[in-house]
């Protein structure tokens, strides 16, 4: 099999991971306008060529983008709301004075929906023909996704979750039901179908913009669904539930870098035979709708394809799980054969057995090193960059990762020993510089540092912690905190080590 990501990636290149978010601006949390466009024009400034966002989806609990709602729907909150405003469908209104520096989704999410409701109703009022037409052509196109997303969200608002708690006509989707919900609940399912036609458009706007500065954009897919979520309620013969529409297992890993007792992750797990049947409808779908938003997907959890690990629902962690076989080499045959070549990174950090390592290799996917897990043990470490291949992505660290000052201030005797042999003297002055500086210098294809250690951020700008059921996921920065030293520096190295791509 050809991968897309090699072609992608043939060429050296340097990224930048940060998730829209984490943008400055002024209602709450990141989203899609002006500051995006600003990051895209910074990213070409400092000869980047890739910009590596986590999923784009809704948040679930926790505010968690690999907990969703959806999987193909796009998050409200990044709806930009000026350009509403200069389509005449908002009127103009004053934010409240939100904290600049983290996401404040307890205040953004209520505020920020209301004003896409009065949008909504704005639309509704004043639209022309020519912009009716427009939504009603995006909803014909996404129907497949679309229209259970939309009258999922219409009985979550009216009911909340779980779905297989609804009142049992719902649950079970009985046919009648759903057309009588259609004809009371037109209104409130066009919010949906408005909500999502607007974040598509300015996505593919932002994107044509990236284009047009040499940046390509790595999309994230985690590899399980929410419970609480369309995709489930809409296919629950694809998954282990039992009559109920309870899971009997659910995913997680055993006890690894991140935690101890392992993670509990708690999504339903696929039925693997079932999905074979149809030959991975829902996967194929999945994907297609990815790969028309980003240039490369990074394939989360890809050990789970090979064997992922089963958790009995009831257990409180993960410790007590066992492996099973997942799809394997048939199942990227059959996206393969649909899709074309796959432009996936795998992700295959934590336990990888050769197995996994054998099955990314036939699939011809670049898989990722981190270098924060290189100075345990010995030179032979997979994570050192003598030791990576030319068809790598490598990072400093991910969004699960502390960033790079963190992990150094935290770093015990032996490891930061190691560390310092390896990387030189700047270990001690700045270590975020020194990992940076290795990375590009390797073989590694692409690299990618979190914006985090690009500016020299310590712990308190962490993104997520493993694991953590609240105070996740908020980071943001500020444009003052970027300034002309990073942005020089980044160009510097990313230039001498021949990934930029601003001419020499």
């Amino acid at each position: 099999m050809t991968s897309a990501a090699s072609s992608l990636f043939s060429e050296r290149s340097s990224g930048v991971l940060l998730h829209p978010t984490s943008l400055p601006g002024p209602h709450g949390c990141g989203d899609l306008g002006e500051a995006a466009w600003q990051f895209v024009d910074w990213l070409a400034s400092a000869g980047q060529s890739l910009w590596q966002v986590l999923p784009l989806n809704p948040v679930g609990p926790g505010n968690s983008p690999y907990q969703s709602v959806s999987a193909f729907a796009g998050s409200p909150l990044l709806v930009e709301l000026r350009q509403l405003v200069e389509r005449g469908w908002l009127a103009p209104h004053a934010d409240p004075d939100f904290e600049r520096g983290r996401s404040d989704y307890a205040r953004a999410t209520p505020h920020r929906m209301a004003l896409l409701h009065d949008a909504w109703h704005g639309f509704r009022r004043l639209a022309g023909d020519g912009e009716r037409h427009q939504l009603d052509e995006f909803r014909r196109q996404q129907s497949h996704w679309l229209d259970d997303y939309a009258l999922f969200m219409t009985l979550d608002q009216r009911h909340g979750g779980p779905w297989n708690r609804w009142p049992t006509a719902f649950a079970r989707r009985e046919a009648g039901a759903l057309r009588r919900l259609r004809e009371e609940a037109a209104d409130e399912i066009g919010f949906w179908y408005f909500v999502q036609w607007q974040f598509a458009q300015q996505w593919q706007a932002l994107r044509n913009h990236a284009h047009a500065r040499g940046v390509r954009i790595v999309g994230d897919a985690p590899i399980f669904v929410a419970h609480h979520s369309a995709d489930v309620w809409a296919n629950t013969p694809q998954y282990l539930l039992d009559g109920q529409g309870e899971p009997n297992v659910i995913a997680g890993v055993p006890p690894d870098y991140f935690s101890a007792t392992g993670q509990r992750w708690g999504n339903p797990l696929y039925d693997w035979a079932a999905m074979r049947s149809d030959g991975y409808a829902w996967w194929h779908a999945r994907l297609a709708h990815l790969l028309h938003s980003f240039d490369a997907i990074r394939l989360d959890h890809f050990r789970g394809f090979e064997g992922y690990w089963e958790v009995p629902a009831h257990h409180e962690h993960a410790m007590n799980g066992q492996w099973r076989a997942g799809p394997g080499h048939a199942f990227f045959d059959a996206l393969h054969e649909r899709l074309g070549p796959l432009p996936l990174i795998a992700e295959d950090l934590g336990m990888i057995t050769p197995a996994v390592d054998d099955l990314r290799i036939a699939c011809g996917f670049p898989g990722m090193r981190v270098l924060q897990f290189a100075f345990g043990d010995t030179p032979a470490n997979p994570y050192l960059p003598h030791n990576y291949v030319p068809r790598t992505v490598a990072y400093t660290g991910t969004h699960d990762n502390d960033t790079t000052v963190g992990w150094w201030r935290r770093l015990g005797h032996r490891e930061r020993e190691a560390a310092r042999r390896y990387l030189g003297p700047h270990a001690d002055v700045e270590i975020h510089w020194a990992m940076i500086r290795a990375l590009s210098q390797s073989v590694a294809n692409a690299v990618v540092y979190p914006l985090q250690d690009v500016l020299g951020l310590d712990e308190a700008h962490r993104m997520n912690v493993p694991g953590r059921a609240e105070g996740c996921w908020e980071w943001r920065f500020e444009w003052r905190q970027v300034g002309d030293g990073p942005t020089a520096r980044l160009a510097a190295v990313t230039q001498a080590h021949g990934r930029s791509t601003r001419p020499a």
